[in-house]
């Protein structure tokens, strides 16, 4: 049963959080949005020496200590995705853009979780709890292959002779792929994880997923996005040109079989990731309107709550309609992570909260930008980099447009090649 008062835990993780939010990351919001690409060094460290002395720094699988269980003490229920949610929501708030750049695993982390054996998860994912701040990224989307992930093109062939992969092809907007993929002697050694085909003829049943690590010859970054907003992540091109990876770094079966597990473990990835992308947007149009409201309280205007519509002013109606979009937005965020956390499959529930989410930091952002006037089209204050940093969340780990296929998919029982 979800529950909507936040677990103690979550609480007092939101306590520490507000303050790093406040202190190390709003602080900073302008400076880092005029100097594109400029690492955040101080604010890297500091997290991972956070995350590490809590113990969140590593994702590798933990032996389970044996101790005899009072049958009578009940169970806390999961809250791992639940926390995350509400800690990416209070770090955006902050800055979408530094948040992005926390060391850990990221997209990369979560397909290695998702699609990974046992071994892989613990020789990959061990390292996001070591000495230096270590990152990882996914690279999917192709110059040819945007939304339709199905028609990448990059290919893994297997040398049986050395047992490696040789992997070629292309890959693009590739949030925190520069940090992932260079060597830099204050992070660890990070990787990519690259979707890649052993067998084009197949289809998606041919498609897989490859580690790639940092400082493997035939990588390069070959660009760095200049964008409207997040400019304080990096988004890099990334060319693989006959790159070698051992054998055991293919995740899933090397055997083509009539099925698409290699597609569903990309999109399983999507699933446990796109409401917690869903929370980031939420803490952007959450620092939005907070900032309108506090400027409309210092001139005067208060929000009547409780009165018809009809009796309210135009700003009142809008402010509270603003409170609307993002409230719903998060109550669909909390159904789609409770459903992560205790196992339940949310391909539906997380592409729908990614789809409001998209849609309620955008229009909440603009309407304070409105409402504010030329304040708000100003750069004296931070909503115009809000109103910039929000459109992302409508973009990326998959269009608003591709999500709503999702959910039209899921709701009428339709395949991909039914509804397209």
């Amino acid at each position: 049963m979800i529950e909507f008062e936040a677990p103690k835990p979550i609480a007092q993780q939101q306590f520490v959080l507000k303050t790093v939010a406040e202190e190390m990351m709003r602080a900073k919001s302008r400076y880092f949005d005029d100097h594109e690409h400029e690492i955040p060094y101080d604010y890297i460290e500091f997290m991972h020496m956070a995350m590490r002395a809590t113990g969140a720094g590593s994702l590798a699988p933990k032996e389970k200590k044996e101790e005899a269980e009072d049958p009578n003490k009940p169970k806390r229920p999961p809250i791992g995705y639940q926390m995350l949610a509400h800690m990416l929501e209070m770090l955006s708030w902050g800055d979408v853009g530094m948040y992005l750049v926390t060391p850990g695993g990221g997209l990369g982390a979560a397909a290695v979780q998702s699609a990974a054996n046992a071994e892989q998860k613990a020789k990959f994912l061990a390292r996001f709890g070591e000495a230096k701040p270590t990152f990882a990224a996914m690279c999917m989307t192709e110059a040819g292959a945007g939304s339709d992930t199905s028609a990448i093109r990059s290919t893994a062939i297997l040398d049986k002779e050395k047992n490696e992969w040789v992997i070629n092809g292309e890959k693009i907007f590739v949030t925190a792929g520069d940090k992932s993929i260079t060597l830099d002697e204050k992070f660890g050694k990070g990787f990519v994880v690259v979707w890649a085909s052993i067998d084009p003829s197949a289809g998606r049943a041919g498609m897989r997923a490859f580690v790639v690590e940092a400082g493997t010859p035939g990588v390069s970054v070959t660009k760095m996005e200049h964008k409207l907003g997040i400019r304080c992540s990096d988004t890099a091109s990334i060319v693989l040109q006959d790159a070698r990876v051992p054998f055991d770094h293919i995740l899933g079966s090397p055997e083509v079989v009539k099925d698409t597990k290699g597609f569903k473990g990309a999109m399983a990835t999507f699933d446990a990731t796109r409401p917690l992308v869903a929370a980031t947007g939420i803490g952007v149009a959450r620092a939005a309107l907070e900032f309108t409201k506090e400027k409309l309280a210092e001139n005067g205007v208060t929000i009547r709550y409780g009165l018809p519509r009809q009796k309210l002013t135009n700003i009142e109606r809008e402010v509270i309609d603003m409170e609307i979009m993002l409230r719903s937005a998060w109550l669909m965020i909390l159904k789609a992570v409770w459903m992560a956390d205790n196992a339940k499959p949310n391909a539906l529930e997380s592409s729908m909260s990614k789809v409001k989410a998209g849609d309620a930091v955008t229009k909440v952002t603009q309407k304070a930008v409105e409402v504010m006037g030329p304040l708000g089209y100003s750069r004296e204050f931070l909503l115009e980099k809000w109103f910039r940093d929000a459109k992302i969340t409508d973009i990326y780990e998959g269009t608003g447009q591709i999500n709503r296929l999702v959910v039209a998919r899921q709701i009428l029982g339709y395949s991909g090649a039914e509804l397209r």
